[in-house]
């Protein structure tokens, strides 16, 4: 039978992106100019805030991306379609 653990504060990933930084890998694209990272060892979730440098991803942080993303590819649809435009009747 497996023993269950609470969550403990001490986490050997924890303590190398401690030592060495963290090993931020692409986990997400939201518009050409800003991305979405996770720490390949511990888990941590940042963003690219609006100098273009990397920020500890917090609940509204996320909520602001989903909403870029949403206009963005809503954007992206629009112009790869030109027919969708608005057409004036004669």
């Amino acid at each position: 039978m497996k023993k269950n653990t609470p969550n403990l504060a001490f986490s050997f990933s924890k303590i190398y992106c401690s030592l060495f930084g963290h090993d931020y890998l692409l986990s997400k694209n939201v518009t050409h100019h800003i991305k979405e990272y996770t720490c390949a060892h511990c888990g941590e979730q940042a963003t690219t805030n609006s100098r273009g440098r990397l920020e500890v991803m917090t609940p509204k942080l996320k909520e602001i991306n989903n909403a870029l993303a949403f206009v963005h590819a809503k954007k992206q649809a629009k112009a790869s379609n030109p027919n969708t435009s608005l057409k004036i009747a004669l």
